[in-house]
């Protein structure tokens, strides 16, 4: 059966066929996708072999990988902090140790080789959790966007999207001014963080938005103005949420409630918030996180990495928050990871196989991620969307032998990041063949970066 869909408009720039293509219920063999200004302008099946002048996407194309949940500075913690044994407080501190290392400079070229590591995982577009604002003791850069701006420019030159998530970190704990640490990361007062984030700009590749970095770090009377800035510009929200039982204790030593509840009161949840790991919740948080169409970002090898413990994804989708995936302090840079270990933590947890499909793993590391960015037209292979996409080999040693209907089975289940082959964002190839078209040897790029921070 051959099905064709295409709008009207701008002539087409390019065209690639897809010997399998993932069409948000089936995988459907020959496919062909025109783009043309960046979108999808059109897509025809039942093309048995590449027309002339196409680019062949040999594999499974899926539509690109969003992730939604990113520090790209703890990119150069990867391994150092698996020496020894601790919690998530005594993580936290080397975590400040690194952070104290950074210059625009070195933060630009450590997130470009971080996102280009993206590029080559599949991800066409990350959500960057940014605090890091200031320089060491907390006085603001010449350029007082300087830190964010070097980020925008890594992602445009790692190939990929960004929505920059400026984050308001004001205190060290309720009632605690910032310790040393976190000195850079503070505008002192939330008014003053949404002058200093209204000056940033967004363009084709980029989205701003906010970001709450949890009730611990923004004092109660100062949510709303975060909350409202985000509102008037219609922007994305998140927030860090009961990651850690200790912050449950905190605040409701504090306030008497629950972080979820202090944000429902403060005008914080909605369908533009989504929630970072939101894994110590109590039944009446989920109620208020499903209802209030807040959504959900899961971060599972973070999570299980900082044991921070198995949040309760199963109920938070049913009681109707979105669920998306982050890869977070990039213990390792894999959304087909992020996809498996969400299901199979809940398999442990709950004795039971089987809590989402291929399919709903595939939705929340592509299509609910890029809408919990700001993208809600992203993340699925329709015209009109932008022409963003990644494909997965099915001949790897870990990818070959079953059949190809069931090839979304095998990438979730399967794959691993090593077996993107290509990544395509707004209809440029940004990953060919497994190597990035922009930057030469990405890892050497990590390499040379994180050594800068390690002299």
């Amino acid at each position: 059966m051959q099905l064709t869909q295409r709008t009207a408009g701008a002539p087409v720039t390019a065209t690639y066929w897809m010997d399998h293509a993932w069409l948000g219920t089936h995988v459907e063999p020959g496919v062909t996708l025109d783009v043309a200004e960046g979108r999808i302008a059109g897509i025809r099946t039942g093309v048995e072999a590449p027309p002339p002048g196409a680019t062949a996407l040999r594999g499974l194309t899926l539509p690109g990988l969003a992730n939604t949940h990113s520090h790209a500075f703890h990119r150069a913690l990867r391994a150092t902090v698996q020496v020894g044994t601790g919690t998530f407080w005594t993580w936290r501190e080397l975590m400040y140790r690194t952070a104290a290392e950074l210059t625009p400079d070195t933060y630009f070229d450590l997130a470009r080789a971080t996102y280009a590591e993206m590029a080559l995982a599949g991800i066409t577009s990350v959500g960057e959790f940014h605090y890091l604002h200031h320089a060491p003791g907390g006085t603001p850069y010449a350029n007082p966007n300087a830190m964010g701006e070097a980020l925008i420019a890594a992602a445009a030159e790692a190939g990929i999207r960004i929505t920059l998530l400026d984050t308001a970190y004001l205190a060290a704990g309720f009632g605690e001014r910032p310790n040393r640490h976190q000195l850079r990361f503070s505008d002192t007062t939330a008014e003053a963080w949404a002058e200093r984030a209204s000056l940033l700009k967004g363009d084709d590749h980029t989205l701003i938005g906010a970001a709450i970095h949890s009730v611990r770090a923004v004092p109660a009377d100062q949510l709303a103005t975060v909350a409202a800035w985000a509102e008037e510009r219609e922007a994305p929200l998140h927030v860090h949420l009961s990651e850690q039982t200790a912050e449950n204790d905190a605040c409701r030593a504090a306030h008497g409630r629950t972080p979820t509840r202090l944000l429902a009161d403060h005008g914080v949840l909605g369908p533009r918030t989504t929630g970072i790991h939101n894994t110590h919740l109590t039944e009446a948080d989920i109620e208020l996180l499903g209802s209030s169409a807040t959504g959900t970002c899961m971060c599972p090898t973070t999570e299980r990495d900082l044991a921070d413990g198995i949040g309760p994804a199963t109920a938070l989708q049913k009681a109707g928050s979105p669920l998306s995936l982050g890869s977070d302090s990039h213990a390792v840079i894999d959304l087909f990871e992020e996809a498996r270990a969400m299901e199979l933590n809940e398999r442990l947890r709950t004795h039971i196989r089987g809590h989402w499909t291929a399919a709903a793993l595939l939705r929340a590391a592509s299509a609910d991620g890029h809408a919990a960015l700001g993208r809600p037209d992203a993340g699925v292979l329709e015209p009109g969307a932008p022409a963003d996409l990644t494909t997965v080999a099915l001949d790897s040693v870990r990818t070959a032998g079953p059949v190809p209907r069931l090839a979304a089975e095998t990438a979730v289940f399967a794959a691993s990041a090593a077996d993107v082959r290509h990544t395509v964002v707004a209809g440029r190839h940004i990953v060919r063949d497994g190597r990035h078209t922009q930057i030469e040897d990405v890892p050497r790029a990590l390499a040379t970066a994180v050594a800068a921070l390690h002299r």
